[in-house]
């Protein structure tokens, strides 16, 4: 199918030449049309789909078809008509991006408002009138709160990454947003997985949406070359060193559990002359932004990231993905990757595992149903004996698993480590193996 058969406006049509689309992903295809016809949508798709543009061109079309009847001759601000909520600053910037780019020929004002930074220049922006905002829940409430922002008159609320916004504390900010929106508006709802709690919410805010569901989470792209280092933790850092020698590695993303981690690797790689920034909830919004934007551009050769900073990330060709630290949640593994191999292309990922992460390596292994290829011919092989050694130890300890109440910067998930399914047999979409805790910690707000 092509673009132009899914009855898009010709200035759409156009920004998308522009931007070089031609073909809609199974998402798009599947949601233009229903969203163009005003119905609610439920979306089950993690990032690197082409989700974003599955709900902001038709978006961009039905908000242009109003505006086209507008008397825009002096009068009094328009309202807000349009709301994306996402759970980061980077997402968040990459959705307004979007809408920046399909809309292009069209006279629709978009805003992204996020935390992190003055208010000021967010706050004299809405002021003058926007039509679609897209923004984080801490500054949403907040400009709320003060009275900049009415949802009086939304027509269209998206939200975005719903897993991740109850995976980082922020359900109840959206709870509180939902209730100040219209009853009457099309929603759009999308999420990676659909634990229980997210489907309760789905259920209560949306009105007979069509379901889409595209890429489970328990898949791993094709074109993805994925391998496993077994290697010491002491022997990690080298061992990234001597991969990096390969100067046809352009540019890779290396995840770490930490954000004191992810500074680590920057300052090792550094040392040894390698051009390295991190990205994490640490860092302000400039210095982020400012890192995304030399890693995008390859001024940067290695970008370290946190899980919570990397949703969003979408860089061009990459292709390389580094797996520092095994995450203790096998569905991260999967976003993790998820980073290179998009629009087609072919990606490399290279996961180091000692042996207290041997447990997480068996959780992705079962959820991803493959096993992963170990890559032997490095100098910091462990051997097998010292990898189960070292298993079996943590294991003794309690290290494997985290501590039920800890403040942790890993995941607030609970990964399944018993190898049994869980109760009902799971979800296709590999939601079954969650468990959420109402104690959760709250992560820092975005």
């Amino acid at each position: 199918m092509l673009f132009e058969e899914l009855n898009l406006i010709e200035p759409i049509l156009k920004a998308l030449q522009t931007e070089g689309y031609t073909n809609p992903t199974p998402i798009q295809e599947q949601s233009i049309p229903t969203i163009l016809t005003g119905r609610d949508l439920l979306g089950c798709a993690q990032t690197g789909t082409g989700k974003t543009a599955a709900f902001a061109i038709p978006m961009l079309q039905l908000l242009n078809k109003d505006k086209e009847h507008e008397n825009t001759k002096g009068g009094p601000r328009k309202p807000i008509r349009a709301l994306v909520l996402t759970p980061t600053r980077e997402l968040a910037i990459q959705i307004e991006e979007s809408f920046k780019a399909y809309g292009k020929n069209l006279a629709l004002r978009h805003l992204v408002i996020f935390g992190g930074v003055g208010q000021k220049a967010q706050t004299d922006a809405l002021h003058r009138g926007v039509d679609i905002l897209i923004a984080t829940p801490g500054r949403m409430l907040d400009l709320m709160n003060q009275g900049f922002i009415n949802l009086k008159d939304i027509e269209i609320f998206v939200l975005d990454e719903a897993d991740r916004m109850l995976d980082m504390g922020f359900i109840h900010d959206v709870k509180k947003t939902i209730a100040k929106l219209p009853a009457k508006r099309q929603t759009l709802f999308f999420s990676a997985t659909m634990p229980p709690e997210i489907q309760k919410l789905a259920d209560t805010i949306l009105t007979t949406p069509l379901k889409v569901e595209v890429t489970p989470v328990s898949s791993t792209a094709e074109k993805i070359e994925q391998s496993i280092y077994y290697v010491d933790k002491n022997d990690k850092k080298n061992l990234l060193i001597h991969i990096l020698k390969d100067k046809t590695i352009a540019t890779a993303l290396v995840f770490t559990r930490t954000k004191h981690g992810a500074d680590r690797i920057v300052k090792d790689l550094i040392k040894v002359g390698v051009k390295a920034e991190a990205i994490h909830g640490n860092k302000s919004q400039n210095a982020r932004q400012r890192a995304l934007t030399n890693f995008k551009a390859k001024v940067t050769r290695i970008l370290v990231a946190t899980d919570i900073a990397a949703r969003g990330i979408d860089v061009d060709e990459l292709t390389h993905v580094i797996n520092y630290e095994l995450p203790n949640v096998p569905e991260t593994y999967v976003h993790r990757i998820g980073r290179t191999g998009r629009a087609g292309n072919s990606g490399i990922s290279f996961s180091f595992c000692d042996g207290e992460e041997k447990e997480y390596l068996d959780d992705i292994e079962k959820l991803i149903a493959i096993k992963i290829p170990v890559q032997e011919d490095h100098p910091y092989a462990m051997s097998w004996q010292s990898l189960m050694s070292g298993a079996a130890a943590a294991k003794v300890k309690g290290k494997s698993k985290p501590t039920r109440g800890a403040r942790q910067e890993r995941t607030e998930y609970k990964p399944n480590m018993s190898g049994k399914k869980p109760a009902g047999g799971g979800s296709s979409n590999g939601g079954g193996n969650r468990r959420f805790s109402s104690s959760r910690p709250k992560a820092k707000t975005s």
